[in-house]
C-alpha cells in the first residue's frame, strides 16, 4: 500500500480533566496548551499543543450521552476507561484516495475555535484506531482551516517546541501495513503489554524531554 504525503498531525491524550492536564504539561514539560472547543455531536472538547507540524491534543467526554453516540467520543470514552490515553493522527492531502485505499469510510467533522473560528475537517479509520490503538487515524483539514501546530504560543520549555519520535508498540506488521512507505518519525517498539502509542519524545531549546501517559496523571 502506498500513502503519498503523509505527515504526524497531532497525538490524541485522552484526559479526565482537562485543567489538571494542561497544568501538569506545564509543570512537568514546560508546554502550554490552548484553550480549544466542543466537538458537537461528539460529546468531547479539547485543548491544543502546538508544536509546530503538529500538535498535542488533550481531549475528555463532557457529555457522556453525546459520546456513546459517536465513534469518536466512544472511543475517548474507551481511552480514559481502559488506561490507554494516547492514540494518534495522521495527515493528508488527500484522504478520499488514502481512505480508500484502506477500505474506510470518510466522515465530516467541525467546531468552533474560542475565537469563534469555524475548523473544519474529514476523519477516517477512527474506528479501526480505537480497536488497535497502534493504528493512526486520517485526518484533512478544511479549506481555509489553519493548522492547530501553527497557532501562536510560547511554551516555558523555550522556543521551537516540536515533535522529535512517537514511539509505538504495535504486533505483528499491522502498522507497517498500514502505514506502506513513509518517512514519518515513528519508531516501533516491542516492550510494554498493549499496543499503543507508548511515549512522545519532543524537543525544545536544544533539550529532550520524553512525554507519557502517566506523566499526566
Amino acid at each position: 500500500m502506498t500513502s503519498a504525503a503523509l505527515a504526524i498531525d497531532h497525538v490524541v491524550i485522552a484526559v479526565p480533566d482537562l485543567d489538571v492536564a494542561s497544568a501538569r504539561l506545564d509543570e512537568v514539560h514546560g508546554l502550554t496548551a490552548l484553550e480549544g472547543g466542543r466537538h458537537p455531536g461528539w460529546g468531547t472538547a479539547n485543548r491544543i499543543v502546538p508544536l509546530g507540524s503538529c500538535y498535542l491534543e488533550l481531549v475528555t467526554v463532557v457529555d457522556e450521552a453525546e459520546a456513546a453516540a459517536s465513534t469518536f467520543g466512544a472511543w475517548v470514552t474507551e481511552l480514559l476507561a481502559d488506561g490507554t490515553t494516547m492514540g494518534w493522527a495522521v495527515r493528508t492531502h488527500d484522504i478520499a484516495a488514502d481512505a480508500a485505499a484502506r477500505g474506510l469510510e470518510v466522515v465530516d467533522g467541525a467546531r468552533r475555535s474560542a475565537a469563534g473560528a469555524l475548523l473544519s475537517w474529514r476523519l477516517a479509520g477512527v474506528e479501526r484506531a480505537a480497536a488497535d490503538a497502534a493504528l493512526p487515524f486520517l485526518i484533512e483539514w478544511g479549506e481555509g482551516t489553519p493548522l492547530p501546530g501553527r497557532a501562536v504560543v510560547e511554551h516555558r520549555a523555550g522556543p521551537g517546541a516540536h515533535l522529535v519520535e512517537l514511539v509505538v508498540r504495535s504486533e505483528g506488521t499491522g502498522l507497517a501495513d498500514w502505514l506502506g512507505p513513509h518517512g514519518l518519525p515513528v519508531r516501533a517498539s516491542s516492550s510494554g503489554s498493549a499496543s499503543g502509542v507508548t511515549a512522545v519524545v519532543l524537543g525544545a531549546s536544544g533539550i529532550l524531554t520524553q512525554l507519557s501517559p502517566a506523566s499526566l496523571r
